[in-house]
């Protein structure tokens, strides 16, 4: 099975039911069904799984490797491989993503900003009346 890359293990999990107040930082997978107000960021990023189930909500910051949102984020979500919005997810603010899968019924109130076009130089423009 050359180039399947597993997904990490999700390790940590915020059960429903469960307030975090706070920055939350993790390393592999984590799962939310609680609330969390605070930012989520994920270390390293690109080998990390964030799941938003369909009853958490998050208000703060987004960041991580893959991210699946099935709940509520109010603030900017940032994912470097895959950001996955299924049919439930609802986010207020802007969004940067590698890849998207956007579900219909999936809403979002911001903009979408690929990190690709990011990497791109900056267009200059050549001055027509050198002297």
């Amino acid at each position: 099975m050359l180039g399947i890359k597993r997904q990490p293990a999700i390790r940590t999990l915020v059960g429903e039911g469960t307030t975090v107040e706070g920055s939350l930082r993790f390393r592999d997978g984590l799962r939310i069904d609680g609330e969390v107000l605070g930012d989520i960021t994920a270390e390293p990023m690109e080998r990390s799984v964030l799941v938003i189930s369909e009853k958490a909500r998050v208000t703060g910051k987004v960041s991580a490797g893959h991210v699946i949102i099935n709940g509520s984020v109010v603030g900017p979500v940032v994912s470097h491989t895959l950001l996955e919005l299924q049919p439930k997810a609802r986010i207020q603010g802007d969004v940067r993503y590698a890849a998207l899968e956007m579900h219909q019924g999936a809403t979002l109130d911001g903009e979408l900003h690929s990190l690709a076009s990011e990497d791109k130089p900056a267009l200059k423009l050549a001055a027509s009346n050198q002297a």
